[in-house]
């Protein structure tokens, strides 16, 4: 039985040679919607793995706090009876801020401070432009930063703002090509800083969309402890306003003599002199990390903080909080349903592609009567004339499918060479694209091979 359907299988295999033009073009359909499909998976699975690698590098279940300088929210504004009405007094996001969220918040699990300074490193007559970071010790732990070798920030060390950092593996590659970096003395800005420790070198490529989420290349930067940052380069709590430029004045202060301070700026920069103010950053802090225990605290935490922080500011909204996993993940949703679209569309062509291979099929049909009949006078079944048919769309559908397969890897490599958008072929999608293919040839295949099998043998036989 079986070497008899093999002898139907060869002849199928040989009517398709002996059409190659027609076979090909019955093909393309196939051809085409499998490298589609390919092609859209491979796209899909590569944005969902650049999402995974960004909220690995966000940090898992972190909520930011970053300050807003907002130059008309210290003028004033208009009442009902048109007088003008001072804002309240914020210290800015600050140190007790921190400590407050880590002290009050149960769902908190750790926090840490971040300031910002844009300076240069030196070494050995070396010198580049880098980014100074003043953190607290568990700032790595929140972003899945890992020492390669030395020791991480001590208590000791924060408390007491020691002269010591942390730096990033382009900054030893470069300052120290030929020697270890540890305990070596580097000039950071205006400040001499020991090494305690070099960072793991971490694969980032930083867009625009990722760096307003606080991505950033950590590769090319320095980390001091936060009140390191605060005694030896700036603290912005004592630096409040400059004053008109007519003054010449800058205004210095702290504590509670720091709000009168900056009341008294705004009144001079808000009176009848009309030359103009400049507002400076007064926050102490440039963002405050939060990481809570499970992603379903993400909101209610969120929420708790906002009204907290908003508390603790007298009032004044200057500050804004940011959830970047939910982000990502509302952007990997919006994906998702791109992708299921364009792997709708794909998929569209593999239909129009079978149902191209059932009207060709068709067509084979009606021209190939006489042979049906022929072969059904000297002795071939119903069951061999399907078998003959069916596997000859089988066939199409399945060197269609290798083909398309093919294809479908070469786009995707082009894809990723000339868009630059990372692209991941899986095997999964393979075998997907692969088995619908072939699905299709029996399908859409059938009902020819069905036809030819009922044509009448002596019909078939007188027909011109």
């Amino acid at each position: 039985m079986f070497r008899r359907y093999l002898h139907d299988i060869i002849i199928a295999f040989e009517a398709i040679l002996a059409n190659k033009l027609k076979s090909i073009l019955t093909a393309l359909g196939i051809i085409f919607g499998v490298a589609a499909v390919i092609t859209m998976l491979a796209i899909g699975a590569g944005a969902q793995k650049e999402i995974l690698d960004q909220i690995k590098m966000v940090g898992v279940n972190n909520i930011i706090i970053e300050p807003i300088i907002d130059q008309s929210s210290e003028s004033g504004e208009s009442d009902e009876e048109g007088k003008k009405e001072s804002k309240k007094f914020s210290y800015g996001l600050n140190l007790l801020d921190v400590h407050a969220i880590e002290s009050i918040v149960s769902t908190v699990q750790q926090v840490s401070s971040e300031i910002k300074l844009n300076t240069f490193v030196q070494h050995n007559q070396i010198r580049r432009p880098t980014v100074l970071l003043g953190v607290d010790p568990s700032y790595f732990k929140l972003y899945s930063l890992n020492l390669k070798r030395g020791d991480p920030f001590s208590g000791y060390h924060e408390e007491f703002g020691q002269a010591v950092c942390l730096i990033g593996a382009n900054i030893a590659s470069i300052m120290f090509p030929a020697e270890d970096a540890i305990g070596k003395i580097m000039k950071v800005g205006h400040a001499w800083l020991r090494v305690i420790g070099v960072l793991e070198k971490r694969d980032v490529v930083v867009s625009s969309s990722s760096a307003g989420l606080g991505i950033s290349n950590t590769n090319d930067q320095v980390f001091i402890p936060s009140k390191t940052m605060l005694v030896r380069y700036m603290n912005r709590a004592i630096v409040n306003k400059k004053l008109p430029q007519a003054t010449g004045m800058r205004i210095f202060g702290g504590g509670r003599g720091r709000g009168m301070n900056i009341m008294m700026a705004q009144t001079m920069a808000t009176g009848s002199d009309e030359g103009a103010s400049v507002v400076q950053n007064y926050h102490q802090l440039d963002k405050i990390i939060v990481q809570v225990s499970e992603t379903e605290q993400l909101e209610p935490t969120t929420e708790i903080l906002s009204r907290m922080v908003l508390r603790r500011h007298n009032g004044v909204a200057d500050f804004k909080i940011t959830v970047p996993e939910l982000l990502l993940k509302q952007q990997q949703r919006t994906k998702d349903v791109f992708n299921i679209v364009l792997g709708a569309i794909a998929s569209i062509s593999l239909i129009v592609g079978g149902i191209g291979i059932m009207n060709i099929m068709l067509a084979t049909v009606l021209e190939r009567v006489r042979e049906i009949g022929t072969r059904q006078a000297i002795g071939a079944s119903k069951k061999d004339i399907i078998v003959q048919f069916l596997a000859e769309s089988i066939l199409i559908s399945i060197v269609g499918g290798l083909i398309g397969v093919i294809l479908g890897i070469v786009l995707s490599r082009l894809v990723t060479y000339f868009a630059d958008i990372l692209t991941i072929v899986s095997p999964f999608s393979v075998f997907i694209a692969f088995g619908v293919s072939a699905a299709v040839g029996i399908i859409f295949g059938y009902i020819p091979a069905k036809r030819a099998a009922s044509q009448d043998p002596v019909e078939s036989l007188r027909a011109n």
